[in-house]
């Protein structure tokens, strides 16, 4: 009986006059009637690229292995929904090579070794081209899984097209990247996403012309999907089934605001993005931008940044650029650290929030750090000296035959708590490291510090 699956619908698919090679491609397509939208609508071509201009022109590397023409393995590194995936299998395709795909998430170094021996045994036995071997997310590939790629790359056993969101140059170790080119795909810009939507609605693979979208519609998806090609699609095909279950035929902008509450948030927690958006955190607090620094530390809370990187940073910060400007600076971000290891998230995104306002709005001082920097310079250029005889410890026996402790004076027995005595090697007397801003409780600080040195050094 046709439908019931097995032997019946075999010989329904043979009485239509189709060979056994083709009963396979007839699943596949029945399979790709119920397949999401986004995987639907996956070029099958190279002309159906959209986007990656500068990687597909005439010549260019990506181009000429799509169509067979070379055989370096490449890193194809971008953010999500920018058609790596797609144009790893359009490589596959177009090359007729044997393709193999894996994904980082779920197979070792086993299943690696197990597709690398088939691919040797394959050209031994048969010759030809290498295996084409797709792996997705290879960042999450440790570097013994990684290094068990090296031979069969280096020896083309394999053509390696590896797929990752996050920067390799982080991410991938250095002799599997200097045997692989790597291509950066961008997000899909806006004017790409709207022509992908608009092929999804009229595509027969697509929504066939059965849905139409209102302008303001189409201008929300493509801003919420952030330049990613799949969330646009998605965020589509659930707004249509959410019309046509209610009868409907249009899709409105309240539709699409329905199901797609929040724009995606592009971060890779161990690339690049990690370090600029950090990077932008603490140099917008230190500017006293406080505003632009709560931005930043959103988009680090939502995108899943672990918080404690976040606290480390700000206790870093409260020592590095305020200092003793606000010495309370530094307790905010040592409790704000506290707090996030106590309570977790998202609670702990309150502590972390005071702490940025904190520190933001604070005075700012850099007098500590170049201080002690200042100190570091002249130990590295071996302006030492030996420590002074009356400094030396002199709890040992032998040491005042030596002169160690001998002529100290104990500056709690003048009444200002305070006397004249040489500290520093005498190199380096009379020289200042810690010079207080006049800003904050540094000014104050200031003052007392010229009248300190003016005492310590029998001025």
């Amino acid at each position: 009986m046709p439908g019931n699956g097995g032997i019946a619908d075999n010989e329904a698919l043979f009485d239509e006059g189709l060979f056994a090679g083709q009963v396979e491609e007839r699943a596949e397509q029945r399979l790709s009637a119920s397949a999401p939208l986004a995987v639907r609508m996956r070029p099958a071509t190279l002309a159906e690229v959209v986007g990656q201009d500068h990687l597909l022109a005439p010549g260019s590397p990506l181009r000429r292995l799509v169509e067979g023409g070379s055989a370096a393995s490449v890193i194809l590194y971008g953010p999500p929904g920018t058609g790596k995936t797609t144009l790893a299998r359009l490589v596959s395709q177009a090359t007729g090579r044997r393709f193999e795909a894996m994904s980082a998430l779920s197979a070792g170094v086993k299943e690696v070794r197990a597709v690398i021996d088939a691919a040797r045994r394959r050209l031994g036995r048969e010759g030809g081209d290498a295996t084409v071997l797709f792996i997705d997310e290879v960042h999450r590939f440790s570097r013994t899984q990684q290094d068990a790629l090296l031979g069969a790359v280096e020896d083309r056993v394999i053509l390696l097209v590896a797929a990752t969101t996050e920067n390799p140059f982080f991410s991938v170790v250095s002799p599997l990247l200097s045997r692989s080119l790597v291509l950066q795909l961008h997000r899909v810009s806006d004017d790409d996403g709207q022509t992908l939507i608009r092929r999804a609605l009229a595509d027969p693979r697509g929504l066939d012309g059965s849905i139409t979208l209102a302008s303001a519609a189409e201008e929300h998806l493509v801003r919420l999907a952030a330049g990613d090609a799949r969330r646009a699609l998605t965020a589509l095909e659930t707004a249509a089934e959410a019309v046509t279950s209610a009868g409907g035929s249009e899709v409105g902008l309240a539709c699409v605001e329905s199901v797609v509450d929040r724009a995606a948030v592009r971060y890779d927690r161990d690339g690049d993005q990690h370090y600029d958006v950090i990077s932008a955190f603490i140099k917008s607090i230190r500017g006293s931008d406080v505003d632009a620094a709560l931005h930043y530390l959103a988009r680090m809370v939502e995108a899943g940044e672990d918080p404690r990187f976040i606290a480390r940073r700000l206790v870093v910060h409260a020592s590095e650029d305020i200092g003793m400007a606000d010495p309370t600076a530094l307790q905010t971000a040592v409790a704000a650290a506290h707090a996030v290891q106590f309570i977790g998230m998202p609670e702990g995104r309150l502590a972390l929030a005071q702490a940025t306002v904190h520190l933001a709005t604070a005075p700012k001082s850099n007098a500590v750090i170049t201080g002690i920097d200042a100190a570091l310079a002249d130990v590295r250029a071996g302006a030492t000296g030996a420590v002074p005889a009356h400094l030396r410890d002199g709890h040992y026996a032998g040491s005042a035959r030596l002169g160690h402790a001998q002529g100290y004076r104990y500056p709690h027995d003048s009444p200002d708590g305070v006397l004249a005595q040489q500290y520093p090697p005498d190199a380096l007397v009379g020289r200042n490291y810690y010079e207080p801003r006049p800003h904050g409780a540094e000014r104050a600080l200031s003052e007392r510090m010229t009248r300190l040195r003016r005492i310590i050094r029998g001025r």
